[in-house]
């Protein structure tokens, strides 16, 4: 039995309880990655292949047991490329630089604005080769999800095609080429659910936020774990309020959807598009907000706010409009007429083919080999003798006894987080105190240096001057020995000329 190690919060076949994510953030802060991992778990698990979380770990000390361990590591990654994620992209890279085993990226995105503009210097533009050259190492190519990032790593100098080809989000392959999306008839009874980005514009929020007066079939599906927390618990743990300061977003237990028990935060991929089935349409500006109902077959429209958004919903052609199509004057039934609700349908063969495709040039085993055989899936087999959880809904709308229950876990997960928080303090005070105190050893040490160097030169500085003086007084010795030394010349050649001068007086005088 091969054994895969996954890049994941968690594993489908997991059932945590909601205040067991919360303290694990077994969700990587946004229950959307549990989408795409859903996808890679039941795609790649067969007969012969298990798939092991690796629970967020990321921790190049365990490159030798994961080489021991493991046959393969597969890396599925949402917008991988962005500055808040650069520090564990580095670890990742380190990582993989140690493994011999095989390394499959699948689905790598980026943070760029909407209208990014691909060709300007980043200062993570190192760290992101790095990266794919070690994957590229490890695998014959990586997988993005979508144009602009595909752009991006041609511009970094890697070639399309080569080293990198579009896949879009691999949670769309979930169940292979089957999607089928149903026809609507809206009226004021349709089930509706809704999904929203904080950072999306005003006039985005304010038309979503408002559906709720005229829909009273809909329920608001939040994705962040500051949402999470206010929906189990009622207050942010340890944090500010949810986007207490962002206009028409549902940021509080006082928002209408929250007091009208309206909405519901799902734990598992599974669970969350079981729901979507029976729901009449789903639009909003989140992308796996929308990829569950489209995976259910239920109409949705998205509304792309950037352009990881943007990449994916063109690729994956969904259903959608742009911000500029809507103001304070539209109405559900006007972006209704303004899009194709089948329009997914209509790429999504092609898109699964060249999915299919890129696991193979990776000689990557999946599933849909054995579709032939029409055997119910493995990894299908094991969901079903698992009861996966409930979506968590408001603390307000529970029972007396859950509502204690979720308060006592909540105290726990608060000093839980304090001591850790506290213990992580003390760490980098203490780690803040060795460091002071290695400099301060280097620097004694290096004093003590100067110190010798110091009494080395005073040595050589004597020296030098005795030298000198030793000189000085040799200079002054040959000075005399001159002065000798011509006093004796010149009286040997005096006495030298003696004769030669007496003969000249003796001439004279005759």
């Amino acid at each position: 039995m091969k054994k895969i190690l996954v890049r994941s919060g968690m594993s489908p076949l997991d059932t945590f309880s909601a205040d067991e994510i919360i303290k694990r953030n077994a969700i990587g802060n946004n229950v959307g990655n549990l989408m795409y991992a859903y996808s890679v778990f039941r795609n790649l698990t067969t007969e012969n292949v298990e798939l092991v979380s690796d629970y967020y770990r990321t921790n190049p000390a365990d490159a030798d047991m994961i080489n021991e361990t493991y046959n393969a590591y597969a890396i599925p990654l949402a917008n991988a490329i962005r500055p808040g994620f650069i520090p564990t992209l580095k670890k990742y890279t380190e990582l993989i630089e140690k493994l011999k085993i095989p390394v499959y990226v699948i689905g790598m995105g980026m943070a760029f604005p909407y209208e990014p503009n691909i060709d300007s210097k980043r200062p993570f533009d190192d760290d992101v080769r790095r990266f794919v050259s070690a994957v590229l190492e490890k695998s014959s190519i990586l997988g993005l999800r979508g144009q602009i990032t595909s752009d991006y790593l041609s511009y970094l100098g890697f070639k399309e095609g080569r080293d990198h080809q579009v896949i879009g989000c691999p949670s769309m392959y979930t169940y292979g080429e089957n999607i089928k999306i149903r026809d609507i008839e809206l009226n004021d009874n349709s089930s509706l659910c809704v999904n929203m980005t904080p950072k999306a514009e005003q006039q985005a929020l304010r038309f979503l936020n408002g559906l709720s007066d005229q829909y009273k079939n809909l329920d608001f599906i939040p994705q962040d774990m500051d949402e999470m927390i206010l929906t189990y618990s009622g207050i942010p743990l340890l944090g500010g309020a949810v986007n207490t300061k962002v206009d028409n977003y549902p940021n509080s237990l006082t928002s209408d959807v929250y007091m009208n028990n309206q909405v519901k935060f799902f734990l598992s991929a599974p669970s969350w598009i079981e729901h979507m089935r029976n729901v009449d349409l789903s639009i909003g500006t989140r992308l796996h907000g929308n990829v569950a109902p489209t995976l259910a077959g239920t109409p949705s429209i998205t509304i792309p706010i950037d352009a990881r958004m943007r990449e994916l919903s063109e690729y994956h052609n969904f259903p959608r409009v742009s911000i500029g199509e809507i103001n304070d004057d539209t109405k559900l039934e006007d972006l209704l007429d303004k899009v194709d609700l089948h329009s997914v349908e209509k790429s999504h063969q092609k898109n699964y083919d060249n999915f299919i495709g890129f696991l193979e040039k990776n000689d990557i085993e999946h599933v849909y080999n054995y579709n032939s055989q029409g055997l119910q899936l493995p990894l299908e087999t094991k969901l079903e003798k698992i009861n996966l959880k409930n979506p968590v809904i408001p603390i307000t709308s529970c029972g007396s006894y859950e509502m204690k229950e979720r308060l006592q876990k909540s105290f726990e997960i608060m000093v839980s987080k304090q001591e850790k928080e506290k213990n992580k303090q003390t760490s980098k005070v203490k780690e803040k105190n060795k460091t002071i105190s290695d400099l301060k050893k280097t620097v004694n040490k290096k004093e003590s240096i100067i110190k010798k160097d110091e009494k080395v030169i005073s040595e050589l500085r004597l020296e030098i001057e005795k030298k000198a003086d030793e000189l000085k007084n040799k200079k002054k010795q040959n000075k005399k020995l001159m002065l000798k030394l011509q006093n004796i010349e010149n009286s040997r050649s005096w006495k030298l000329t003696r004769p030669l001068r007496l003969m000249r007086q003796k001439n004279n005088n005759k």
